[in-house]
């Protein structure tokens, strides 16, 4: 396991600082070691204080962990003052790490200083020649290269201008470029342009740290720097995908986002199974398969397409003495099911299973009884765009019915339409609560006599 030095201030928070850094490399499977630069009193509402930590005690921080540990990279993030920076200069001077990843941070997201003017100079002079790979945003860039970094011509001589500072590679982040974002990557022989997507995430708190330590924890891990910049802007892209509004300010990036999805597989198909043993347990289950047979899926934590849903491969089937379920869950395996889960989770993330049934007109007087939200969509009113396109029946029809901040309903249904079968979706946070939701509606049916 690779050690990684986090040299940066402290954020109470946890959206950005050392807490981030070291949440980063523990998630990507390093080992983080930290020097406290600032002691920062905020929160996702902006930042009330600054206090800077003496020289001497970074000093010693540094002497501490660089006299013990192998430390393969270090990240800096937040010096605070003139005095801290010369100490930490001093020291990686001394030390010879053999990867330096300088995140500049001059100032808060709400503008407030994190860096003194005799600070700046001091990292213009005495660090940035030290740094394997710099990596300011645009207003960064600006104050660094002493000219305005509008767009990419801009970001691309500002690059250029701080490689003559002393860094080998210079990574200018183009997040608050108007349009879709694209960062700049320069060395002395090639400037690129990495393009990237813009998502609809808000105010966002932390991303270059979490970039910045991400980049470093993989050229720890000897990944080429090409490789590693890819894969920490991956891993920012879906921070910021999956972040969620936790307090009443800006949004804390949620590095923890790809990891829990591809560590839960496993408990998604386990759970699948054993919901669909008590469907097919229960005697009342034959009543629910339609004529185009039924389907459960679930969706892994954080899912994004198809591959992240799994359902049973050749459906839910009603045999003449019982259900039969011809295959294991599978991801990937029913693009129905995984269009009504991936529409639903839009607006309301705790929505992660479904099933389909067969419709009934008693729904309708039933659903209530049961303490359970009906609602309904019609397929004559679906836009003709939407109608010629493979598959985005449902999207469309579960899209309109569901509202961000109103409870989802627990079953949605249509009438049908030519060559469609009438149909009712079960919602819900689980396949078990899916199936217990469909059997409670089935042994409704049966003793009103409705089945």
């Amino acid at each position: 396991m690779e050690t990684v030095l986090f040299i940066a201030g402290s954020d109470p928070g946890g959206g950005a600082g050392i807490q981030q850094d070291l949440k980063v490399a523990a998630l990507l499977g390093a080992h983080g070691t930290s020097a406290v630069t600032a002691l920062t009193v905020q929160n996702t509402r902006g930042v009330q204080a600054v206090h800077p930590v003496a020289p001497e005690v970074v000093a010693a921080q540094l002497d501490a962990v660089l006299g013990d540990f192998a430390v393969a990279a270090v990240k800096l993030g937040m010096l605070a003052s003139a005095g801290v920076a010369r100490v930490v200069a001093a020291r990686l001077r001394e030390a010879k790490v053999p990867w330096l990843v300088v995140d500049p941070v001059l100032a808060a997201g709400d503008g407030t200083p994190l860096l003194t003017e005799d600070g700046i100079a001091v990292l213009k002079e005495e660090i940035m020649p030290l740094a394997s790979v710099v990596t300011p945003n645009l207003a960064e860039a600006s104050r660094l290269a002493g000219v305005p970094v509008r767009g990419l011509e801009d970001m691309e001589a500002a690059a250029q201008f701080l490689l003559e500072m002393g860094p080998k590679w210079v990574l200018i982040k183009g997040g608050h470029l108007e349009g879709e974002p694209v960062d700049v990557i320069f060395d002395v022989l090639n400037c690129h342009r990495l393009p990237g997507r813009r998502l609809p995430a808000g105010d966002t708190h932390g991303t270059g740290c979490t970039l910045a330590a991400a980049l470093a924890t993989h050229l720890a891990q000897g990944k080429p720097l090409p490789e590693a910049v890819t894969r920490a802007r991956e891993l920012v892209f879906q921070a910021i995908r999956h972040a969620r509004a936790l307090g009443r300010g800006r949004v804390p990036l949620n590095p923890y986002a790809p990891f829990a999805r591809e560590l839960e597989r496993h408990r998604v198909l386990t759970e699948l199974s054993q919901a669909v043993d008590t469907l097919r347990r229960a005697d009342v289950a034959g009543d629910l398969i339609p004529e185009v047979q039924s389907n459960l899926g679930y969706a892994s934590r954080y899912a994004e397409d198809l591959g992240d849903v799994a359902a049973f491969p050749g459906r839910i089937l009603k045999g003449p003495e019982g259900l039969i379920i011809p295959c294991a869950p599978a991801f990937g395996a029913s693009r129905h099911i995984a269009a009504i889960i991936l529409t639903a989770q839009h607006t309301h993330p705790e929505i992660r299973a479904a099933m389909n049934i067969r419709y009934v007109e008693e729904v309708k007087r039933l659903a209530p009884l049961l303490h359970m939200k009906l609602a309904g969509f019609d397929r004559a009113q679906e836009p003709p765009e939407i109608k010629t396109r493979e598959g985005s029946t449902l999207a469309w029809g579960v899209a309109s019915i569901l509202k961000a901040g109103e409870p989802p309903p627990d079953l949605i249904y249509d009438r049908g339409d030519w060559g469609k079968e009438a149909m009712i979706r079960v919602l819900g946070p689980d396949p078990l609560s899916v199936v217990e939701k469909a059997l409670a509606l089935a042994q409704a049916l049966r003793v009103a006599g409705g089945a």
